[in-house]
Protein backbone atom coordinates (compact mmCIF):
# COMPACT_ATOMS: atom_id res chain seq x y z
CA UNK A 1 0.00 0.00 0.00
CA UNK A 2 1.14 3.55 -0.68
CA UNK A 3 -0.39 7.37 -0.06
CA UNK A 4 -0.52 9.15 -3.08
CA UNK A 5 -0.93 12.94 -2.43
CA UNK A 6 -3.75 15.25 -3.54
CA UNK A 7 -2.58 18.01 -2.30
CA UNK A 8 -3.72 20.74 0.53
CA UNK A 9 -7.45 21.31 -0.34
CA UNK A 10 -9.17 23.78 2.41
CA UNK A 11 -6.61 27.16 3.55
CA UNK A 12 -8.67 28.65 6.89
CA UNK A 13 -7.28 31.94 6.22
CA UNK A 14 -8.49 32.56 2.41
CA UNK A 15 -11.85 31.92 3.98
CA UNK A 16 -14.39 33.74 6.30
CA UNK A 17 -14.68 31.47 9.68
CA UNK A 18 -17.71 32.23 12.45
CA UNK A 19 -16.58 33.64 15.72
CA UNK A 20 -13.70 35.69 14.43
CA UNK A 21 -11.35 32.92 13.34
CA UNK A 22 -8.60 33.64 10.71
CA UNK A 23 -6.23 30.52 10.92
CA UNK A 24 -6.20 27.20 11.94
CA UNK A 25 -8.45 24.34 10.43
CA UNK A 26 -7.52 21.29 13.02
CA UNK A 27 -8.36 17.84 12.96
CA UNK A 28 -10.43 17.54 9.97
CA UNK A 29 -13.53 14.61 9.99
CA UNK A 30 -15.26 13.69 7.20
CA UNK A 31 -19.35 13.03 7.19
CA UNK A 32 -20.52 11.59 3.93
CA UNK A 33 -23.92 12.43 2.51
CA UNK A 34 -25.19 11.68 -1.22
CA UNK A 35 -23.77 14.87 -2.98
CA UNK A 36 -20.94 16.01 -0.78
CA UNK A 37 -18.90 14.92 1.75
CA UNK A 38 -18.94 17.35 4.66
CA UNK A 39 -15.67 18.09 6.41
CA UNK A 40 -15.26 19.16 10.52
CA UNK A 41 -12.53 20.71 12.34
CA UNK A 42 -11.23 23.10 15.12
CA UNK A 43 -10.26 26.47 14.49
CA UNK A 44 -9.56 29.00 16.60
CA UNK A 45 -10.31 32.64 18.26
CA UNK A 46 -8.57 34.52 20.52
CA UNK A 47 -10.53 34.69 24.36
CA UNK A 48 -10.31 38.82 24.60
CA UNK A 49 -9.53 38.34 28.48
CA UNK A 50 -6.35 37.00 28.25
CA UNK A 51 -5.35 36.44 24.93
CA UNK A 52 -5.23 33.05 24.99
CA UNK A 53 -6.74 30.81 22.00
CA UNK A 54 -10.38 29.28 22.36
CA UNK A 55 -11.32 26.21 19.86
CA UNK A 56 -13.87 25.96 17.65
CA UNK A 57 -15.81 23.52 15.43
CA UNK A 58 -16.78 24.90 12.21
CA UNK A 59 -16.94 22.61 8.78
CA UNK A 60 -17.11 22.76 5.26
CA UNK A 61 -19.31 21.23 2.54
CA UNK A 62 -17.31 19.79 -0.44
CA UNK A 63 -17.72 18.08 -3.40
CA UNK A 64 -17.18 13.94 -3.63
CA UNK A 65 -14.07 14.67 -6.13
CA UNK A 66 -13.18 17.59 -3.84
CA UNK A 67 -12.33 20.21 -6.30
CA UNK A 68 -14.32 22.44 -4.95
CA UNK A 69 -15.81 23.73 -1.63
CA UNK A 70 -19.86 24.30 -1.51
CA UNK A 71 -19.99 25.73 1.56
CA UNK A 72 -18.01 27.01 4.77
CA UNK A 73 -20.15 27.48 7.89
CA UNK A 74 -21.19 30.67 8.98
CA UNK A 75 -21.48 29.61 12.99
CA UNK A 76 -19.75 26.83 15.23
CA UNK A 77 -21.79 23.87 15.42
CA UNK A 78 -21.69 23.48 18.90
CA UNK A 79 -20.79 26.38 21.18
CA UNK A 80 -17.97 26.39 23.95
CA UNK A 81 -18.86 24.73 27.14
CA UNK A 82 -20.06 26.69 30.36
CA UNK A 83 -17.85 28.00 33.04
CA UNK A 84 -15.92 25.26 34.64
CA UNK A 85 -16.73 22.72 32.76
CA UNK A 86 -14.49 20.27 30.78
CA UNK A 87 -14.79 22.00 27.56
CA UNK A 88 -15.15 25.83 28.82
CA UNK A 89 -12.24 26.54 26.65
CA UNK A 90 -11.96 24.71 23.53
CA UNK A 91 -13.66 21.71 21.48
CA UNK A 92 -10.63 19.63 19.59
CA UNK A 93 -11.57 17.34 17.50
CA UNK A 94 -14.89 16.45 17.17
CA UNK A 95 -15.34 12.99 15.66
CA UNK A 96 -18.81 12.14 13.74
CA UNK A 97 -20.58 8.89 12.83
CA UNK A 98 -24.15 8.21 12.28
CA UNK A 99 -26.51 6.27 14.22
CA UNK A 100 -30.18 5.45 14.29
CA UNK A 101 -31.26 8.54 12.33
CA UNK A 102 -28.76 10.67 13.99
CA UNK A 103 -25.37 11.90 13.81
CA UNK A 104 -23.59 11.35 17.03
CA UNK A 105 -20.61 13.66 17.88
CA UNK A 106 -17.80 12.91 20.23
CA UNK A 107 -16.19 15.52 21.27
CA UNK A 108 -12.57 15.92 22.61
CA UNK A 109 -13.20 19.27 25.41
CA UNK A 110 -10.25 21.70 26.68
CA UNK A 111 -9.52 23.61 29.96
CA UNK A 112 -7.28 25.50 30.97
CA UNK A 113 -5.34 24.49 34.49
CA UNK A 114 -3.14 26.28 36.68
CA UNK A 115 0.18 23.70 37.20
CA UNK A 116 -0.08 22.33 33.54
CA UNK A 117 -1.93 23.94 30.58
CA UNK A 118 -4.26 21.67 29.73
CA UNK A 119 -7.24 19.04 30.88
CA UNK A 120 -8.98 17.11 28.15
CA UNK A 121 -11.90 15.24 28.27
CA UNK A 122 -14.67 12.89 26.36
CA UNK A 123 -17.99 14.40 25.36
CA UNK A 124 -20.75 13.42 23.37
CA UNK A 125 -23.20 15.86 21.48
CA UNK A 126 -26.29 14.52 18.99
CA UNK A 127 -27.56 16.56 15.97
CA UNK A 128 -30.94 15.88 14.41
CA UNK A 129 -30.76 18.47 11.65
CA UNK A 130 -28.06 16.60 9.56
CA UNK A 131 -25.27 17.74 11.17
CA UNK A 132 -25.34 21.65 11.50
CA UNK A 133 -25.69 21.95 14.80
CA UNK A 134 -25.03 19.55 17.91
CA UNK A 135 -26.88 19.26 21.51
CA UNK A 136 -24.73 17.86 24.47
CA UNK A 137 -26.42 14.73 26.01
CA UNK A 138 -25.40 16.62 29.24
CA UNK A 139 -22.40 19.35 30.60
CA UNK A 140 -20.27 16.89 31.88
CA UNK A 141 -18.26 14.46 29.52
CA UNK A 142 -18.83 10.69 28.97
CA UNK A 143 -15.19 9.84 29.63
CA UNK A 144 -12.73 11.52 31.42
CA UNK A 145 -10.11 11.09 34.36
CA UNK A 146 -10.31 8.22 36.30
CA UNK A 147 -8.04 6.26 38.86
CA UNK A 148 -5.56 4.53 36.19
CA UNK A 149 -6.12 7.19 33.77
CA UNK A 150 -5.74 10.06 35.65
CA UNK A 151 -5.46 13.04 33.08
CA UNK A 152 -5.86 13.72 29.53
CA UNK A 153 -8.40 11.66 28.35
CA UNK A 154 -9.48 12.24 24.48
CA UNK A 155 -8.87 12.36 20.96
CA UNK A 156 -12.00 9.51 20.29
CA UNK A 157 -12.57 7.91 17.23
CA UNK A 158 -16.08 5.61 17.48
CA UNK A 159 -16.81 2.99 14.86
CA UNK A 160 -19.70 0.19 15.57
CA UNK A 161 -18.45 -2.80 14.55
CA UNK A 162 -21.38 -5.81 14.61
CA UNK A 163 -23.19 -3.50 16.71
CA UNK A 164 -20.83 -2.87 19.60
CA UNK A 165 -19.41 0.98 19.62
CA UNK A 166 -15.60 0.58 19.69
CA UNK A 167 -13.66 3.77 20.67
CA UNK A 168 -9.88 4.69 20.28
CA UNK A 169 -8.50 7.16 22.12
CA UNK A 170 -5.99 8.70 23.81
CA UNK A 171 -4.92 8.45 27.76
CA UNK A 172 -1.98 10.75 29.32
CA UNK A 173 0.67 8.84 31.07
CA UNK A 174 1.81 12.43 32.72
CA UNK A 175 3.27 15.62 32.84
CA UNK A 176 6.81 16.18 33.14
CA UNK A 177 9.52 18.78 33.00
CA UNK A 178 12.26 17.75 30.49
CA UNK A 179 14.72 21.09 31.36
CA UNK A 180 14.31 23.62 34.64
CA UNK A 181 12.88 26.37 32.99
CA UNK A 182 10.90 25.02 30.77
CA UNK A 183 7.02 24.18 30.90
CA UNK A 184 5.82 20.68 31.67
CA UNK A 185 5.37 18.78 28.52
CA UNK A 186 2.56 15.80 28.49
CA UNK A 187 2.55 11.78 27.25
CA UNK A 188 -0.01 10.53 25.95
CA UNK A 189 -0.76 6.45 24.22
CA UNK A 190 -3.55 4.84 22.67
CA UNK A 191 -6.21 3.13 24.64
CA UNK A 192 -9.43 1.45 23.73
CA UNK A 193 -13.02 0.81 24.95
CA UNK A 194 -16.39 -0.51 24.34
CA UNK A 195 -20.25 0.13 24.40
CA UNK A 196 -23.51 -0.83 23.81
CA UNK A 197 -25.20 2.62 23.33
CA UNK A 198 -22.35 5.27 22.63
CA UNK A 199 -22.44 6.47 26.35
CA UNK A 200 -21.96 4.33 29.18
CA UNK A 201 -18.49 2.79 28.24
CA UNK A 202 -16.51 0.21 29.04
CA UNK A 203 -12.61 0.55 28.82
CA UNK A 204 -9.05 -1.24 29.24
CA UNK A 205 -7.84 1.14 31.72
CA UNK A 206 -4.43 2.35 30.62
CA UNK A 207 -3.83 -0.07 28.65
CA UNK A 208 -1.82 1.06 25.51
CA UNK A 209 -2.54 -0.69 22.38
CA UNK A 210 -0.22 0.05 19.87
CA UNK A 211 3.53 -0.11 20.51
CA UNK A 212 6.47 2.66 20.89
CA UNK A 213 8.60 3.29 18.31
CA UNK A 214 10.69 6.35 19.90
CA UNK A 215 11.00 5.34 23.29
CA UNK A 216 8.78 5.48 26.34
CA UNK A 217 8.36 8.93 26.44
CA UNK A 218 6.80 9.23 23.27
CA UNK A 219 3.17 10.44 22.36
CA UNK A 220 0.33 8.91 20.15
CA UNK A 221 -2.68 11.18 19.38
CA UNK A 222 -5.77 10.97 17.49
CA UNK A 223 -6.35 7.28 16.37
CA UNK A 224 -8.57 6.63 13.29
CA UNK A 225 -9.64 3.42 11.98
CA UNK A 226 -11.04 2.06 8.77
CA UNK A 227 -11.52 -1.96 7.81
CA UNK A 228 -10.23 -3.53 4.15
CA UNK A 229 -10.64 -6.50 3.73
CA UNK A 230 -10.65 -7.96 6.98
CA UNK A 231 -8.06 -6.06 8.36
CA UNK A 232 -8.29 -3.21 10.22
CA UNK A 233 -5.42 -0.27 9.71
CA UNK A 234 -5.41 2.32 12.17
CA UNK A 235 -3.41 5.42 11.44
CA UNK A 236 -2.56 8.02 14.32
CA UNK A 237 -0.03 10.99 14.69
CA UNK A 238 2.93 10.21 17.33
CA UNK A 239 5.75 12.59 18.44
CA UNK A 240 8.68 13.16 20.59
CA UNK A 241 8.63 14.21 24.61
CA UNK A 242 9.70 17.68 24.01
CA UNK A 243 10.79 20.65 21.55
CA UNK A 244 8.32 18.83 18.91
CA UNK A 245 7.07 22.71 18.35
CA UNK A 246 9.77 23.59 16.61
CA UNK A 247 12.90 21.26 16.56
CA UNK A 248 13.29 19.78 13.50
CA UNK A 249 12.53 16.01 12.90
CA UNK A 250 11.07 16.02 16.15
CA UNK A 251 7.61 16.73 15.28
CA UNK A 252 4.11 14.80 14.38
CA UNK A 253 4.39 11.95 11.46
CA UNK A 254 2.07 9.92 10.54
CA UNK A 255 1.98 6.21 12.28
CA UNK A 256 0.31 3.11 11.59
CA UNK A 257 -0.56 -0.39 12.84
CA UNK A 258 -2.94 -3.42 11.67
CA UNK A 259 -5.39 -6.03 13.59
CA UNK A 260 -6.88 -9.12 12.39
CA UNK A 261 -9.01 -9.16 15.91
CA UNK A 262 -9.32 -5.43 17.07
CA UNK A 263 -7.23 -6.92 20.20
CA UNK A 264 -3.32 -7.34 19.16
CA UNK A 265 -2.35 -4.11 16.89
CA UNK A 266 0.96 -4.80 14.83
CA UNK A 267 2.79 -1.40 13.96
CA UNK A 268 4.00 -1.38 10.99
CA UNK A 269 4.51 3.11 10.12
CA UNK A 270 6.54 2.10 6.86
CA UNK A 271 3.34 0.29 4.86
CA UNK A 272 1.62 2.80 3.75
CA UNK A 273 4.12 5.60 4.29
CA UNK A 274 3.11 9.29 3.68
CA UNK A 275 6.10 10.70 2.22
CA UNK A 276 7.34 14.67 3.50
CA UNK A 277 8.07 16.89 0.05
CA UNK A 278 10.82 19.42 1.17
CA UNK A 279 9.32 22.81 1.02
CA UNK A 280 6.10 22.26 1.30
CA UNK A 281 3.38 22.36 3.91
CA UNK A 282 3.80 19.68 5.45
CA UNK A 283 7.40 19.63 4.95
CA UNK A 284 8.06 19.74 8.80
CA UNK A 285 4.80 18.12 10.34
CA UNK A 286 1.86 15.61 9.44
CA UNK A 287 -0.26 15.35 11.98
CA UNK A 288 -3.88 14.36 13.06
CA UNK A 289 -5.51 12.31 10.70
CA UNK A 290 -8.72 10.98 9.58
CA UNK A 291 -9.23 7.58 7.04
CA UNK A 292 -12.50 7.41 5.46
CA UNK A 293 -14.26 6.07 2.68
CA UNK A 294 -16.04 7.42 -0.58
CA UNK A 295 -16.91 6.12 -3.77
CA UNK A 296 -15.40 2.97 -2.83
CA UNK A 297 -11.71 4.77 -2.04
CA UNK A 298 -10.19 5.55 0.62
CA UNK A 299 -8.52 8.87 1.62
CA UNK A 300 -6.65 10.68 4.69
CA UNK A 301 -7.04 14.28 5.87
CA UNK A 302 -4.17 15.19 7.63
CA UNK A 303 -2.75 18.53 8.78
CA UNK A 304 0.73 19.55 7.99
CA UNK A 305 3.46 22.24 9.29
CA UNK A 306 2.46 24.33 12.57
CA UNK A 307 -0.46 21.74 13.99
CA UNK A 308 -2.66 23.06 11.11
CA UNK A 309 -2.54 26.44 11.58
CA UNK A 310 -2.75 26.74 7.55
CA UNK A 311 -5.22 24.46 7.07
CA UNK A 312 -5.80 20.38 5.51
CA UNK A 313 -5.15 17.80 2.90
CA UNK A 314 -5.65 15.40 1.52
CA UNK A 315 -3.73 11.68 0.48
CA UNK A 316 -5.65 8.67 -1.49
CA UNK A 317 -4.83 5.34 -0.24
CA UNK A 318 -3.22 2.94 -3.46
CA UNK A 319 -3.29 -0.70 -2.69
Amino acid sequence: MRWRKLGKIFDPTQHTLPNGCKQFAQSPQALGFDDFVRIYFSTRSIDPSNGKYLSHIAFIDIRKDFSDILRVSDRTVIPLGDLGCFDEHGIFPINVLRHDGQIYGYTCGWSRRVSVSVETGIGLAISTDDGLTFERVGAGPVMGASVHEPCLVGDAFVKIIDGVFHMWYIFGTGWRKYAVDAAPDRTYKIGHATSLDGVQWSREEACQIVSDRLGPDESQALPTVVTIGTRHHMFFCYREAFDFRTGSGRGYRIGHAWSDDLKNWERDDENPLLEHSPGEWDSDMQCYPHVFTCEGRVYMLYNGNEFGRHGFGLAELEV
